[in-house]
Formats: C-alpha cells, sequence, structure tokens
C-alpha cells in the first residue's frame, strides 16, 4: 500500500485546522492561537528607553534613571507594555496556571527576538530564569519564568540554564513594595552555585514583568561581578510610570 497520498493528505489536513483565538474565541487562520484583530490590540511598546524600555514619548532616548545611573543590565527586551489585556493574561498565566496563555505570550516573544536578532542584537550565551524560593514554588507549583525561558530557548535556540541562579533567601512579594523598597527588599537575595563560571558569557535574565528594574538589577550585578560579559533582560511586558499611559 502507498502511504504516500495518505501522508500528504495528512500534512494538508494538520496545517489546515482552524483555531481559536485565546482572547475572543474567533476562528484565526494563524499558525498561533491569536487572531490578527486581537494581535493589533494588544498594547505593544513603541517608544521607548534605550536600556531599560521604559516607555518614553519619543524613540531612541535614554530614560532620567538610566541616565543618572546605568543598570547592571545592557538592554531590555519586552514586546509589551503592562497594560490591558497583557496585565490580565500574565496574571491568568502566573497565579491560574492558564500555561496556554503564557505559551501563546513566549513564543509572540520569541518573534518579536528573532527579528531583533536578525537585525543585529547579539544573540546570549544562556537564558536563566529569575528562581522562586522553594516555599513559593511549592505554593504556586511552577516558575513561570522558568516556563518562559524553556519555551523561549526552543523558539530561538540559545540554551535554558536553570541551575545557576538560585534564591539565597525569602523575600516578601515585590508587587506590594515601592522602588526604594524593592532595592532594599532584593539585597542578597540571589545567589550563584558554587562552582559558576560565567568569565565572558554573554547572558539573559528572563521575567514575566519589569516593574521598576530591581529585581533584573540585583540579578545582573552579581552576574557581572562573577565575570559576565554582557547582562541582557528578557521579558513579557514593562511596567510605565503610573499615570504615564
Amino acid at each position: 500500500m502507498d502511504c504516500q497520498p495518505l501522508a500528504k493528505y495528512l500534512v494538508y489536513k494538520c496545517s489546515n485546522i482552524n483555531q481559536h483565538c485565546l482572547l475572543c474565541d474567533e476562528p484565526t487562520d494563524q499558525a498561533y492561537s491569536l487572531c490578527t484583530e486581537c494581535e493589533h490590540a494588544l498594547p505593544w511598546l513603541d517608544d521607548h528607553c534605550t536600556r531599560c524600555a521604559l516607555p518614553l514619548p519619543m524613540a531612541d532616548l535614554t530614560c532620567a534613571q538610566c541616565s543618572r545611573r546605568a543598570p547592571a543590565f545592557d538592554q531590555v527586551v519586552a514586546p509589551w507594555y503592562f497594560g490591558f489585556p497583557i496585565d490580565t493574561l500574565v496574571s491568568r498565566f502566573k497565579h491560574h496556571s492558564q500555561w496556554p496563555l503564557g505559551r501563546l505570550m513566549a513564543r509572540l516573544l520569541g518573534q518579536a527576538l528573532l527579528h531583533r536578532f536578525a537585525e543585529g542584537l547579539a544573540k546570549p550565551d544562556q537564558l536563566l530564569p529569575v528562581p522562586l524560593t522553594a516555599r513559593r514554588l511549592r505554593r504556586r507549583g511552577f516558575n513561570q519564568a522558568a516556563l518562559l525561558a524553556r519555551w523561549l530557548g526552543g523558539q530561538v535556540g540559545i540554551p535554558c540554564n536553570e541551575q545557576l541562579l538560585r534564591r539565597a533567601r525569602d523575600t516578601p512579594a515585590q508587587q506590594t513594595l515601592g522602588a526604594k523598597a524593592r532595592r532594599r527588599n532584593l539585597r542578597q537575595a540571589f545567589g550563584l552555585v558554587c562552582d559558576a563560571r560565567l568569565d565572558g558569557l554573554h547572558l539573559a535574565i528572563v521575567d514575566d514583568v519589569l516593574t521598576t528594574g530591581a529585581t533584573a538589577q540585583a540579578i545582573a550585578a552579581l552576574l557581572r561581578k562573577a565575570g559576565a560579559r554582557r547582562v541582557d533582560v528578557y521579558c513579557l511586558a514593562r511596567t510605565p510610570k503610573p499615570g504615564q499611559m
């Protein structure tokens, strides 16, 4: 029996399965579960700080904070600012274990990164998800940053290293704190495995949302001190200043 026509038929059928948008539940003919209309309506991050990705009124500018004191990380890549519906999608993924939403956002972040790499953005050697404490990991059941890093790494072809960073001590949730309190809260909160060798490496921290940048700053400073040549940050969204958007 010649299986070739059947195989071609199955490939054709699989490539033409109608998907439904995870946001509006309408049919979509895209390769992922998001219709074109909903994709265009997402809060895309356009003009922003060249260093920390804070939304700004004009392109190719550096925000006041980064101008006063350059952060330990080199560049933040985020496709969206933290507004509706991305804020809702992140919450549903992070706090209600709705993994398909996280997978969808990771895929779109991956597409944005592949485009940036093609335009000349340096590609890192490893992806490092922000670690959770053992207590918080048990309570939530998964580390959303680790899932994002795994999905992202598979798409863009960069290894994900979940063993390098560790949470050295438990801290209160960052969401409840202001900028200064966040920085104090994270002092000595992160550590590296004992045999970590980072000399000359280009690393990228992966997290869901960048708010004040305190977590990224703490980890990037640690990696730099251990010999990392460059540290970037990849996240789903960047929080604007209050009342900015």
